[in-house]
């Protein structure tokens, strides 16, 4: 069976410079996804727009074959760390995810404020629907 859809990005976990991993990312449609296994598969999903933070990470073998990590911080209580282990390009992806996300969150008319809700953040006034308000001024 092909695969016909059109990705953003997709790429395989690699060890050393071969992908040769039951382990598939790919962002489509505004969402990252992660797909796992061989005999049974796990398919994870994360909407863009939830991904607060990236990191690259390259060791030494990963500047020599060209592969690297990238470490997502999300708003997602499942998950909140994804890493995106040994994939190719690793600095252009960075760059593709980051532009990606922004992309989302201006779709969906996303701001900073929908980040900063619940108990860590006691300190900052609450709109009525949750929502940090940072025109409010300090008590």
């Amino acid at each position: 069976m092909e695969d016909h859809t059109d990705y953003l990005w997709k790429d395989k976990k690699h060890h050393l410079w071969f992908p040769l991993s039951f382990t598939t990312y790919y962002v489509e449609n505004e969402r990252l996804m992660i797909r796992e296994g061989l005999l049974s598969t796990t398919l994870e999903e994360t909407l863009l727009y939830r991904i607060v933070d990236l990191t690259f990470h390259q060791n030494l073998a990963g500047k020599i074959f060209g592969t690297g990590d990238i470490i997502l911080k999300t708003k997602v209580d499942s998950t909140p760390e994804i890493t995106l282990k040994n994939i190719k390009k690793p600095m252009e992806v960075r760059r593709l995810l980051s532009q990606a996300i922004e992309e989302s969150r201006q779709n969906r008319n996303v701001v900073g404020k929908e980040f900063y809700t619940g108990p860590s953040h006691e300190h900052m006034d609450l709109d009525d629907d949750g929502l940090c308000d940072f025109d409010s001024k300090p008590v």
